[in-house]
């Protein structure tokens, strides 16, 4: 089943030549979820080949501009090329007041309803669920309420071994995958083990935006597969971090390490550095398994 996250901006409050500001999509299983929406972001999809049609859900971490700014373009650009099937947005309660008033006073009434799930960020809660994932937020600490997103695949059934699949009746498919011994009418016992074979372990993404180094959101995203975090500044800029309420590359792998990420992506670079190298050095020097997340990759979760 495909799972894995393509990158449209990396950039942090101010986009920089070849840098947009946070945006992301996820594919499960040729589902498209954004992450973000920051200024630019239906040009990035354009760009990347990526259909905006085929987005179904929408998560936004917070209402500062650089997360947001790219929504109400993309949401009136789909309703321009005859959307009518719904969109679900998950967001800050205020970020329905904001559409509103945008469609309010450019007269605009979108052909396809807008489904708008409100997000506190209180406490870690499941918000989202379907056939292959649920979605559980992380509260992030950040100058306004924020929260960042866990998108957990869920268990799949075992997969039939190809090369047997011709010596079982397709009636018996099903109930073989899903770890059942079948009986054929001759008596004869089919065992799932024989059959089949495990299915690959769900895996995770957890994208954290905008935050403090702060431990109290660790246990929420322990042991996952692919971590994002927010590296905006490097760590000689700590005193610059902590007031603007942002974490150092260095910070970020110590956050990979400490909670047993199998790999780190890191993102929102300030505009002040012109190449990123440093920053990923920096992030490498505590967590090896670290990459870039820059605009146009796509990264196997």
């Amino acid at each position: 089943m495909k799972f894995e996250v393509t990158i449209l901006g990396s950039s942090s409050a101010t986009p920089v030549f070849n840098r947009n500001p946070s945006a992301q999509l996820l594919n499960c299983n040729e589902k498209y979820y954004l992450i973000d929406c920051g200024e630019g972001t239906q040009q990035q999809l354009a760009k990347f080949n990526l259909k905006a049609a085929r987005i179904d859900y929408i998560f936004i971490s917070h209402l500062h501009g650089d997360h947001y700014f790219g929504l109400i373009g993309l949401l009136s650009s789909l309703h321009l090329n005859g959307r009518l099937k719904p969109i679900q947005i998950f967001g800050p309660k205020p970020l329905l007041e904001i559409l509103e008033i945008q469609f309010k006073y450019s007269d605009t009434v979108l052909r396809y309803p807008i489904e708008f799930f409100p997000i506190e960020a209180d406490q870690s809660t499941q918000i989202f669920e379907n056939s292959d994932l649920t979605v559980k937020t992380i509260i992030l600490n950040h100058r306004i309420p924020t929260t960042g997103f866990i998108f957990q695949q869920k268990k799949r059934q075992r997969k039939l071994i190809k090369e047997k699949a011709d010596e079982v009746p397709m009636a018996y498919y099903t109930a073989l995958k899903k770890g059942i011994d079948v009986e054929l009418p001759n008596g004869e016992i089919l065992r799932s083990e024989d059959y089949t074979i495990a299915a690959d372990a769900p895996r995770s993404y957890a994208y954290c935006s905008d935050t403090l180094f702060d431990e109290s959101y660790f246990a929420t995203i322990k042991d996952c597969d692919t971590l994002y975090h927010e590296s905006t500044f490097m760590h000689d800029l700590l005193d610059r971090a902590k007031e603007t309420h942002h974490t150092t590359a260095l910070q970020a792998g110590e956050i990979a390490k400490i909670t047993g990420a199998k790999k780190l992506l890191i993102g929102h670079f300030s505009s002040r550095y012109k190449t990123l190298q440093m920053l990923l050095e920096e992030a490498q020097s505590v967590f090896e398994h670290t990459e870039l997340a820059v605009e146009g990759r796509t990264f196997l979760l």
